[in-house]
């Protein structure tokens, strides 16, 4: 296969795109002369800009409009079908996502079986037992003799785009020098994998108390009640960056103390220090993968329970203290 074309869907979400990426990097280094496409939802398909292990990056938007949806399918499939691609790789687990290939003549279609999708692939298979996320997209390449590798996620910026970013936090009072420690208090999946806004304000009051710096990262959705939990002095950002901003922020940070979330997964592809705070998710699927990082995890009797808002007293989060937190942070 060293001169075919290869297409691979990827996740739709931030954090996945990350895990997703060392299938990428697997694949370049098994077919070095592979025309390599990233076919990836907007606006998470900027994550993939400047990715040396692609050709292509290909870009699509989902619309609401159900007019607006029948022409983009129209449009997915024809250019799925002028692309010619011998092989394609369904990161997703949809039926949409393995239909879409299927309707773009992608000779070899491999993903996992379910959502009565099967007879649409070439390749079906099973579902893994419990493992990490990143090892299970790394089984759908042993249909092209890919053995798992351990290859690590890995984000790409420009010095440029870092400098820009730099230059922002300066703008808003960040001094060169001075630990920064990055916020991530929100996390798209639901309230439940939140530790309690109130505690990442003391948090921020009490590091800003001890001389550090301190920034909050969030997105637009999250902006206004960020900014009501954002004590004097912290730098807020939440929705005010793009994703690949974003990325060279958290790329500046000494630290990270995060949710389970998608700017985890970025912190961990950059190699910047983690805490992570982990409740109603498994870290053992999507915890951050990485050799800087602490998670905390009060394992309590109803976790991981996966659900986005907690039924009971939110035990798992509540239990995780601000002194514990700060410990995490010690030199």
């Amino acid at each position: 296969m060293s001169s075919e074309n290869i297409l691979v869907r990827m996740p739709n979400w931030v954090g996945d795109v990350v895990m997703a990426t060392p299938v990428l990097a697997d694949l370049r280094r098994a077919f070095p002369k592979a025309n390599i496409t990233a076919m990836c939802q907007a606006p998470v398909c900027e994550l993939l800009e400047q990715d040396p292990s692609i050709d292509e990056l290909f870009c699509f938007s989902r619309l609401t409009n159900e007019f607006a949806r029948r022409r983009e399918r129209r449009d997915l499939v024809a250019k799925l079908r002028a692309g010619k691609y011998e092989a394609g790789i369904l990161l997703t687990n949809s039926f949409s996502s393995a239909w879409w290939f299927w309707q773009g003549n992608v000779k070899r279609r491999i993903g996992f079986a379910g959502d009565l999708r099967s007879w649409l692939l070439t390749d079906a298979l099973p579902y893994p037992a419990k493992e990490h996320q990143i090892a299970t997209y790394k089984r759908l390449l042993a249909p092209l003799h890919i053995s798992p590798s351990s290859t690590m996620p890995r984000l790409y910026v420009s010095s440029e785009e870092v400098a820009e970013v730099k230059q922002l936090l300066q703008q808003r009072g960040a001094v060169a020098g001075r630990p920064l420690i990055g916020l991530n208090p929100g996390a798209a999946f639901g309230s439940a994998k939140c530790w309690p806004p109130e505690r990442f304000r003391e948090l921020a009051e009490r590091l800003l108390k001890q001389g550090k710096q301190v920034v909050l990262f969030g997105d637009v959705a999250s902006r206004d009640w960020i900014h009501a939990i954002a004590p004097v002095g912290a730098i807020n950002l939440a929705g005010l960056t793009t994703l690949r901003e974003l990325v060279c922020a958290i790329s500046l940070c000494d630290v990270l103390v995060t949710n389970d979330s998608g700017p985890m997964h970025i912190a961990s592809a950059m190699g910047t220090s983690l805490v992570a705070l982990f409740g109603s998710t498994d870290q053992t699927v999507t915890g951050p993968y990485g050799q800087k990082q602490t998670v905390i995890d009060k394992k309590v009797s109803c976790s991981p329970c996966l659900k986005r808002t907690c039924p009971i007293d939110f035990r798992c989060m509540r239990q995780i203290t601000v002194d514990e937190v700060l410990r995490c942070l010690e030199p």
